[in-house]
């Protein structure tokens, strides 16, 4: 494999929590969960520990760090509560999110421009403590700049509404794409790491994956929820083959 070209896998295990919680005890195990998609080609975990532990909790966090052989990618809110569990663990790498409570899921990127001050002593003190800084973000040069600015070395292009325009008819799809093609480019201009994710499927993967720019997916609610019907190992196998063949496949081009 040629690691330059690489397309990176963060596997969401937060969803394996939402089904232990919802009965209570320990099954299914997140921690089994990393183990089995680390096996099946996963490069990195993602977990997001929210304010209400709807899923992931505490001990999830502590466990992940110290058994799991892959990067950790702790997602979490500009909050002081958060940094300093980040402070704690010590995680390969800290997404900043934005995060309501009432909300099912992150709903979009964080306003990195319209929050510096909030931002810039959590990403310096997480960047202090030698934890890599993403900042999940819309797909806007204004984000772009703003992460910059921030000195976060890394930022997660949000693919929700791209991937609800596969529903919406192919110029939706072609128009969103298209948005997060130049974005990609225009932050890997400005010296930023490109990672992207929210919502993918086996659908709408490859069109992401086939973009240079981007080093990085983190995927997980669809995964966590094929994984009913084929097992999780198999779930991101085929995640990880399509994906692959994406990115050979616009290297010819």
């Amino acid at each position: 494999m040629n690691t330059a070209h690489h397309l990176r896998l963060g596997v969401n295990i937060d969803h394996v929590a939402t089904i232990r919680n919802a009965r209570g005890g320990d099954h299914p195990d997140p921690l089994r969960a990393a183990t089995i998609a680390a096996a099946a080609g996963a490069d990195g975990i993602t977990a997001h520990l929210r304010e209400d532990r709807r899923h992931i909790g505490d001990r999830d966090i502590e466990r992940l760090g110290q058994t799991i052989a892959l990067p950790l990618n702790l997602e979490m809110a500009a909050t002081e509560e958060m940094l300093v569990v980040a402070l704690r663990h010590r995680p390969h790498a800290a997404c900043i999110v934005p995060e309501r409570r009432e909300e099912r899921t992150t709903e979009g990127g964080i306003d990195a421009a319209g929050q510096a001050d909030r931002l810039r002593p959590i990403v310096a003190a997480l960047t202090a403590a030698g934890i890599r800084v993403s900042l999940f973000i819309e797909a806007e040069r204004r984000q772009l700049d703003a992460a910059r600015t921030l000195g976060a070395p890394v930022v997660e292009l949000h693919t929700g509404t791209y991937c609800e325009a596969w529903h919406s008819g192919r110029e939706a799809f072609v128009r969103e794409h298209a948005r997060l093609v130049e974005a990609a480019r225009y932050g890997k201009s400005l010296g930023l790491e490109i990672h992207a994710g929210h919502g993918l499927s086996y659908d709408t993967v490859k069109p992401i994956a086939a973009i240079g720019e981007v080093s990085e997916l983190n995927i997980g609610h669809f995964l966590v929820g094929e994984a009913i019907f084929v097992g999780l190992a198999e779930s991101v196998r085929t995640m990880r083959r399509l994906m692959d063949i994406a990115r050979a496949e616009a290297l010819l081009a």
